[in-house]
């Protein structure tokens, strides 16, 4: 569901909105793609730790349990990365209407990664002509085999 380093943003974006225990974060996550992945608490919890350790959250004990917020660190880093999040929760947004939509979530996620390839290296300036010709070239030649699956 999540490329490298996009389920720290999410979340630290979940705990910027407002606190939240690990299993919270497990079932909000959950919810908000449909059911389609669920993270294991080995996933949320070492990611809370780190959070913690990078000084981005906080926790505090209330009723025997940990409850994590964000820090001013954290959310100051959450902004600085808003385009990477954003990729995240769109990916997050699409899986779960494809869920109710019974689209395969792996292809939900590869229409995605292509999306932010092109977004990516089309935001690293003006193509030659040989790299246009290469990318329109790898775009017929993957829409032909999907035609023919």
């Amino acid at each position: 569901m999540f490329d490298h380093g996009e389920l720290r943003l999410v979340v630290l974006a979940l705990i910027g909105e407002q606190p939240r225990h690990g299993y919270e974060i497990i079932k909000e996550i959950e919810d908000r793609v449909g059911g389609s992945y669920s993270p294991s608490p080995g996933v949320i919890y070492p990611t809370l730790t780190l959070l913690e350790e990078l000084g981005h959250a906080r926790a505090e004990e209330r009723e025997g349990k940990k409850l994590f917020a964000a820090t001013g660190e954290g959310s100051a880093w959450l902004a600085t990365n808003q385009p990477a999040l954003e990729v995240a929760l769109a990916r997050m947004q699409a899986a779960k209407v494809a869920s109710r939509d019974g689209q395969h979530p792996g292809i939900l996620r590869a229409t995605e990664n292509l999306r932010m390839a092109m977004r990516l290296r089309l935001g690293r300036g003006s193509l030659t002509e040989a790299e246009a010709q290469a990318i329109a070239e790898a775009l017929d030649t993957a829409a032909r085999a999907i035609e023919r699956s």
